[in-house]
């Protein structure tokens, strides 16, 4: 059976039946290629005549190339290569084909798979029941009797009887050959005429390099709004667990802070999941639009502050939580960089309880954040392995097209650690002359 494994193996019979299906698209235009070559006067004996058939056939193979160009076509023919002719999947593109290159290779494609399809289809529907018919002479009498009144007197012979089985096996087995040589002819084309072409190499970076930014701000969002809860909620407890017998009021505030906390961020954390689904309904990897659709902005400051586990003294210069001044996305990502430069306060900030100094103020063009903390207290010196608070700060700035600085800062009361960042109202890069 080895030895016949590439003519009758599961290869060979994939690749077989993905021929008969193109066999069987190409019948719609070979009976329009009947019509033309009958009106053009070779319609008597169409279908005993050989040369009318491959006239006809001639006449399908333009038709098929014309319907190559469909962008569809490619999605359409890759899958059933994918599945049929043996080949990696990577190596085949996916889409839909839109640029003229990839076009001009389906169509070659569709009319190589079809005009062959046809041919060995047309060659399995003839050769097969009439090997079979002279195999089975020497064993059927009917047989023998319908060929004598064919006039094929020969092959009633005794020694043409004696070779019809043999001869009719070779006949499947020359059909089976024919088969797996086109089959293989067209493995071995398919990652060449429907492989990705340069740009849809380039789109699927472009689309990979989409999702990983997509998984880039969500770890953010998480970092940010999962860590600070944790932060502030540990905190609270710490606090709480050591005045516990002493100020049963703090307790009851801190636990009031804590479940406040948490239920905040169950919230943020329902939103931040849902942010991938929402990007995927929306289509689009803009920095605005489906992160408008959700989470707090700077008019939630105040609740933000009010049970952050840090005692801050909040400015504000102008009203940074209307959304005709700042827009949401600014808002929003404003209210992102508070938080996380609260959770760094939390972390780092020396002493039993942190404290620092908010400013919020909205410039002509600019919104101004502003947190220190205060002369008297350890510089918030990142933590071996942390960071990722900082650089998502960072990363958040320059996606709207604003910068942030932090670290020791010399004031006039001393050394604080200074965070600051600038974003444009507008949400959007500043144009560089």
């Amino acid at each position: 059976m080895r030895l016949f494994a590439p003519l009758i193996g599961r290869r060979a019979r994939l690749r077989w039946l993905h021929l008969i299906i193109g066999g069987a698209l190409l019948m719609p235009y070979f009976l329009v290629g009947t019509v033309l070559v009958s009106m053009a006067g070779g319609g008597a004996g169409l279908f005993s005549s050989v040369p009318a058939q491959l006239a006809a056939f001639a006449c399908a193979l333009p038709m098929v190339a014309v319907s190559g160009f469909f962008p569809l076509v490619r999605p359409l023919t890759a899958a059933a290569a994918r599945a049929l002719c043996g080949v990696p999947p990577a190596l085949l593109a996916d889409g839909p084909a839109r640029t003229r290159q990839a076009r001009v290779r389906t169509t070659a494609w569709f009319t190589l798979h079809l005009g062959l399809g046809g041919i060995v289809s047309g060659i399995t529907l003839a050769l097969t029941p009439f090997a079979l018919a002279v195999a089975g002479l020497p064993f059927s009498a009917a047989l023998r009797e319908s060929w004598l009144a064919a006039g094929s007197g020969v092959l009633v012979e005794p020694w043409a009887l004696a070779l019809a089985p043999f001869a009719g096996l070779a006949m499947l087995v020359a059909m089976a050959a024919v088969a797996a040589g086109a089959g293989e002819l067209l493995a071995r084309r398919v990652p060449v005429l429907l492989g990705p072409t340069p740009e849809d190499r380039l789109a699927a970076a472009e689309r990979r390099a989409a999702d990983l930014a997509v998984r880039n701000r969500l770890a953010r969002e998480l970092h940010d709004s999962v860590g600070h809860a944790l932060s502030a909620v540990t905190l609270q407890a710490g606090a709480a667990r050591r005045v516990l017998d002493r100020d049963p009021e703090f307790v009851r505030r801190a636990l009031t802070a804590i479940e406040e906390t948490t239920r905040r961020t169950v919230g943020e954390l329902d939103a931040v999941v849902g942010l991938l689904r929402r990007d995927e309904e929306a289509g689009s990897g803009e920095p605005g639009d489906a992160d408008t659709a959700y989470g707090p902005g700077l008019d939630a400051l105040d609740g933000l502050l009010a049970h952050c586990g840090v005692p801050v003294a909040y400015e504000r210069e102008g009203d940074p939580g209307d959304p005709r001044v700042v827009v949401p996305v600014v808002s929003r990502e404003a209210y992102r960089i508070v938080q996380e430069g609260l959770s760094n306060v939390l972390r780092h900030g020396g002493g039993s309880t942190p404290t620092a100094r908010l400013l919020v103020a909205v410039r002509e063009r600019e919104l101004e954040i502003v947190m220190e903390n205060p002369p008297g207290e350890r510089p918030a010196v990142v933590r071996p392995g942390g960071g990722r608070g900082l650089r998502g700060i960072a990363e958040r700035a320059a996606l709207l097209g604003g910068r942030s600085e932090a670290g020791p800062y010399d004031g006039t009361d001393g050394t604080t650690w200074r965070l600051a960042v600038r974003l444009p109202l507008t949400g959007r890069p500043k144009e560089r002359p």
